[in-house]
């Protein structure tokens, strides 16, 4: 059942100080792919959300991460434990989509479904205007790269693994999803505490 179960996760604001020097997250920067089940804290799942694709310009809504013709057609969806949420950047929350574990759904690697979290990205192609398909292709393709890169630094900022994937039954997932025509996944990143 869409939501029914899951309330709005309010999100605590984020901290925009701190972390690694970006020479030094740069260096650190690498895929992972052995995960702990250890959960985020909801501070660091805040940080992570808004490093991906947050409000950094309140003024005028823009984002930490580049949007072509400022699209913002990327959302980014996040599969907890406890159910599929949905990034809502102005409101610093999640909103609830799906009461259900779908974090094995988000990719075809067996870790997937273990790692604290799974990001999925999906582009809202009735956000694209009248851009022809091989621009919509080629632009939401950028946006999602500088929205998953973003996740990377943040991850080696952090301590924390990450993976972005394609490796995705798209079909599958969008049906359990419930996503519209118009809605495309585009990547999937798992991210949470390395096995040690």
């Amino acid at each position: 059942m869409l939501g029914q179960e899951l309330k709005p996760l309010t999100l605590p604001a984020p901290q925009t100080d701190g972390g690694k020097p970006l020479m030094q997250a740069l260096k650190e920067r690498h895929s992972t792919r052995e995960f702990s089940s250890a959960q985020l804290p909801p501070q660091v799942l805040s940080n992570l959300l808004w490093a991906a694709f947050g409000i950094n310009r309140p003024d005028s809504g823009k984002r930490t991460a580049p949007s072509a013709m400022n699209w913002q057609e990327i959302d980014v969806y996040v599969a907890l434990p406890d159910g599929l949420y949905v990034y809502d950047a102005k409101g610093n929350k999640l909103d609830p989509v799906l009461a259900q574990d779908v974090r094995g759904a988000t990719g075809q690697q067996p870790f997937v479904k273990d790692a604290a979290l799974n990001l999925v990205y999906i582009a809202d192609l009735a956000k694209t205007g009248k851009a022809s398909g091989s621009e919509r292709d080629f632009y939401t393709g950028a946006d999602v790269g500088f929205i998953a890169q973003n996740v990377y630094l943040f991850c080696a900022s952090e301590g924390l693994g990450v993976v972005v994937r394609g490796s995705v039954d798209r079909e599958a997932l969008g049906r359990l999803m419930k996503l519209r025509p118009d809605q495309k996944i585009l990547l999937s990143q798992t991210v949470g505490y390395p096995k040690k």
